[in-house]
C-alpha cells in the first residue's frame, strides 16, 4: 500500500534538529515512512509515480504519534471515583488497592478498550502500561482490536502489609503479591517469553513491577537485571511523592534513588514513574547510568506530589536523562491526554521558578514524542516523522478556532490546540482514529459497557462509602 498525503500546511518532524517545514507531503509505504520533504521537493520526485491513495493535506498539519511513557489501563474504570484531597500514599493503598481487589479479568478488558479508545482520540500512538493484575494478554487483546501499539505486563509486588487495610481481600493478595521476589521474576519472565514481540511487534511485554514499598529491594533490582537478561524492559514507581521519601530515609537512611543505585539497580532499560522526589546527587546518577523517567503532570497537580515545588525535571533534562510524558491513569490524572500534559509542563516550571525560558513548547513536543520514545527503547522506529520509521502520526485540523490564527506552529500546537483539533490518528500506516471515531469499535457500546462494570466496581470495592480512609501509616514502619 502506497500512500501519498500532499501539501500540508505544517509538518513537525521532531528530529534532530527539530525541523518543522511549512508547506509538506509524506510517502507511505505499507506501515513506514518512505520519504517526507518540502511538497516541491515530493512532487518532483514522485512525478508519474503509482499511489493507492493520495490525500489532500491542505488545512492540516502532521506530527510524531504521542508517546504515553506511563499509563494504568487497569485503572481506567476507576475515574473521578478518588477523591482530589488524597497524597500519593493514601490514594494508592486506601482507594487503589481496594479498587484493585474487586475488579475481574472482564473489567480489565474493557477498562482497556476504553483507555486506549481514549488514547487514540487524543493523538497517543504507544503506550508504557503497567500491567495486568491478572495477565497481560488482557491488555494485548485490546490493542490487537483497536490497532494500538504498546507496552504491557503483569503487575507485581512481593511485600505485602502484615495487616489488611480496610477494602484489601485475601484474594486480591494473593494474585496481586507474589510470595518472594523469586516468584514474581518466574512469573514476568513467562510473561515476557509468551507475548513480547506479539501482533506483528506492535505489542511487547516487560518485566514490570509496582515499586516502592509494597516490593522488596531484592524485586526492584531483580527487575531490571531479567530485563536486561530477556532484552526488554522495566518500570515502576519510585520517589513518587515527599512522603515516599521520608519514610525511605527513616527506614533505610536514604532517598529512594539512592537505595536502588547503591545495590546496582539503576540502568538504561529502567523507566522511573514519577521521580518527584529527587535530589540533585541523584540526578547525576540516573544521568550516570541513563536511567529514564517518566513524569506525569497532572497526577502530580491532583495528588500534590510536588512538581512544581521540589521536582527537578528542568534539570534532569539538562543534565542528560531522558524525560518522556505520562498521563498515569485516569483516577490519579483525571485523563488520558497527552496534549493536556505538554500544555502544563510547557509553563508549570516557568511559573514555578519565575523563568519564562525555562522547559518551553521545544521541550514538551519532545517529551511527548520521542524522549518517550527513548524511554521506552523504540526510538528507532517510532517518535519522530523520519524515513524508515514507523507511519505513527496525528493529522490536525488547523482549519479551527484554536489553530487561527498562528504565526509560530510550535506554541500554537503546544499553548492553543487541544485534542478537538485532532482529525485522524495513524497508527502502522493505518487510520485507527478518523471519521470522528475509533474505526475498529463500537463506541457508544463501549461507554454504555464501561458505564455499567465501573458502578458495579466501585460497589463492591465499598468505594461509595463515607468511611473508606484519606490518610494513611501503612509501610511507615516495619519493612
Amino acid at each position: 500500500m502506497r500512500t501519498l498525503i500532499e501539501n500540508l500546511d505544517v509538518a513537525f518532524l521532531v528530529n534532530a534538529r527539530d525541523d518543522i517545514l511549512r508547506g509538506a507531503s509524506i510517502v507511505l509505504e505499507d506501515d513506514r515512512i518512505a520519504d517526507i520533504g518540502p511538497a516541491a521537493d515530493i512532487a518532483a520526485r514522485y512525478e508519474g509515480a503509482d499511489f493507492d491513495l493520495v490525500m489532500d493535506g491542505t488545512a492540516r498539519g502532521i506530527c510524531p504519534g504521542f508517546v504515553d511513557s506511563h499509563v494504568h489501563l487497569s485503572e481506567t474504570l476507576s475515574r473521578a471515583v478518588f477523591p482530589d484531597n488524597l497524597n500519593t500514599r493514601a490514594w494508592v493503598f486506601h482507594w487503589a488497592k481496594p479498587f484493585y481487589a474487586f475488579i475481574t479479568e472482564e473489567d480489565e478488558y474493557w477498562g482497556a478498550l476504553l483507555g486506549i479508545t481514549e488514547m487514540l482520540r487524543a493523538g497517543t500512538t504507544c503506550f508504557l502500561d503497567m500491567g495486568s493484575q491478572y495477565d497481560p494478554g488482557i491488555t494485548i487483546r485490546a490493542m490487537q482490536e483497536t490497532g494500538m501499539r504498546g507496552i504491557t505486563g503483569r503487575h507485581a509486588a512481593d511485600n505485602p502489609p502484615a495487616e489488611l487495610p480496610r477494602g484489601w481481600t485475601d484474594e486480591m493478595v494473593r494474585h496481586h503479591f507474589f510470595p518472594d521476589a523469586k516468584a514474581a521474576l518466574k512469573e514476568l519472565q513467562a510473561c515476557v517469553e509468551k507475548y513480547h514481540g506479539a501482533l506483528d511487534g506492535r505489542a511487547r511485554c516487560w518485566v514490570n513491577i509496582e515499586g516502592k514499598e509494597p516490593c522488596t529491594l531484592e524485586l526492584h533490582v531483580g527487575a531490571r537485571a531479567l530485563a536486561e537478561k530477556l532484552g526488554v524492559g522495566t518500570t515502576y514507581h519510585l520517589a513518587t511523592s515527599i512522603e515516599e521519601a521520608k519514610v525511605c530515609e527513616e527506614k533505610h537512611g536514604c532517598w529512594p534513588i539512592t537505595r536502588i543505585a547503591r545495590s546496582g539497580g539503576l540502568g538504561e532499560n529502567l523507566v522511573i514513574a514519577h521521580g518527584a522526589a529527587v535530589k540533585d546527587e541523584e540526578i547525576d546518577l540516573m544521568a550516570e547510568h541513563r536511567t529514564k523517567v517518566a513524569f506525569c503532570p497532572s497526577s502530580s497537580y491532583k495528588l500534590g506530589k510536588g512538581a512544581t515545588a521540589i521536582g527537578k525535571y528542568p534539570e534532569m533534562v539538562k543534565a542528560g536523562v531522558t524525560v518522556g510524558l505520562g498521563t498515569d491513569g485516569v483516577s490519579a490524572a483525571g485523563n488520558l491526554n497527552l496534549m493536556r500534559q505538554m500544555f502544563l509542563v510547557a509553563g508549570m516550571f516557568k511559573d514555578a521558578r519565575l523563568q519564562p525560558s525555562i522547559f518551553g513548547a521545544r521541550e514538551a513536543l519532545r517529551a511527548a514524542t520521542i524522549d518517550g520514545a527513548k524511554a521506552l527503547m523504540w526510538d528507532d522506529e517510532i517518535g519522530s516523522l523520519e524515513v524508515g520509521k514507523k507511519a505513527d502520526f496525528i493529522l490536525f485540523d488547523l482549519d479551527h478556532i484554536e489553530w487561527t490564527p498562528f504565526h509560530d506552529p510550535l506554541q500554537a500546537l503546544v499553548y492553543s490546540a487541544s485534542s478537538a483539533t485532532i482529525a485522524e490518528t495513524w497508527v502502522n500506516g493505518v487510520p485507527l482514529y478518523a471519521g470522528g471515531k475509533v474505526q475498529s469499535l463500537d463506541e457508544r457500546q463501549l461507554r454504555f459497557k464501561a458505564r455499567q462494570l465501573a458502578a458495579a466496581a466501585v460497589v463492591r470495592a465499598g468505594l461509595h462509602q463515607e468511611d473508606v480512609p484519606t490518610t494513611t501509616t501503612l509501610y511507615d514502619s516495619g519493612n
